[in-house]
């Protein structure tokens, strides 16, 4: 077993994962994993800088983490940033302050990279798991940016997709109001088809569209009614379309207030879950599936297995 440590530098959040990986095996051993509302992409849309509060706040989640790196004897770490640190006039700002802090250089990935990543990271345990159809269609909704990554039922090769549309971007785009307006969710819902419009990727064929990162597993949450926010009862639960555009609806009504009350809401994601909401309903009509699978794997797993 090696044991190696990742962490993603979101737009909206930070993340760390500590696992053991077995290669021969091809298995993982989860040593612990955290996340981070840190928001650093605040403003990034409208400035193309970071705010020094965004940077601060990353720091210091960071200086946390490098604790718990250390505690865990970790033999490789791998730091990757993503869609906020593409789009930033500034980006050694945050290299140079990680770079400090945790000893390793960040990569910032391009949108295909990422896409990658959060495909290897949701379906390494999948590929011949009974119940699971592929071709899979991996959706990865974030802060600054959406990722669409599938093997088009070639599985040797991997096409992804890197749309510009994330919560934290079309929230202070559009979402100005609380709860936002029927016109402000429209220009939100008409971004979202203006880029799937734009795209190449060959989704003729789509096994089970398979969703991770926050977006998609607090909307889950919502569909079930968790009373805490559960992993073991989100990991590859099957939602139907039905149930999630319904809960998509509800969602953007409820004021941030009320999104907080939620007894699975994490308080940092309230204010900007409306957005994502939007883009995951968007992104599941226009594939027309009957359902939608739900991963705890993720990016955070792409980034651990890319170390061995």
């Amino acid at each position: 077993m090696t044991r190696v440590a990742a962490v993603d530098i979101g737009t909206n959040s930070l993340r760390l994962l500590v696992t053991d990986l077995d290669v021969a095996a091809g298995t993982a051993v989860e040593v612990l994993r955290r996340t981070t509302i840190v928001r650093l992409g605040q403003d990034v849309d409208r400035t193309g800088v970071f705010a020094p509060a965004a940077l601060a706040r990353t720091f210091a989640g960071l200086d946390d983490y490098v604790s718990l790196i250390e505690e865990s004897a970790a033999t490789a770490v791998r730091v990757v940033a993503t869609s906020a640190a593409r789009n930033v006039a500034n980006p050694d700002a945050l290299v140079c302050g990680v770079e400090r802090r945790l000893g390793a250089r960040p990569d910032i990935v391009s949108g295909l990279e990422e896409a990658r990543l959060s495909y290897h990271g949701a379906t390494w345990a999948l590929v011949g798991h009974a119940g699971f159809d592929q071709p899979f269609v991996v959706l990865d909704i974030g802060g600054g940016s959406t990722e669409l990554v599938t093997c088009g039922g070639d599985p040797t090769r991997v096409w992804g997709e890197s749309l510009d549309v994330g919560s934290v971007r079309l929230t202070e785009r559009h979402l100005h109001t609380d709860p936002p307006t029927e016109q402000q969710v429209a220009a939100v819902v008409a971004d979202v088809e203006t880029a799937l419009d734009g795209m190449s990727l060959p989704l003729d064929r789509i096994g089970d569209l398979i969703g991770v990162a926050g977006t998609v597993t607090t909307m889950a949450a919502m569909v079930l009614r968790l009373e805490a926010y559960d992993r073991d009862r989100l990991h590859l639960v099957r939602i139907p379309t039905e149930a999630l555009l319904a809960a998509v609806d509800e969602m953007v009504q409820l004021s941030v207030a009320d999104r907080r009350s939620r007894p699975f809401m994490h308080p940092g994601r309230a204010d900007v879950i409306g957005a994502g909401a939007l883009v995951l309903g968007t992104v599941v009509r226009r594939l027309g599936v009957a359902s939608l699978v739900v991963s705890e794997h993720d990016i955070l797993d792409g980034i651990a297995w890319s170390l061995v």
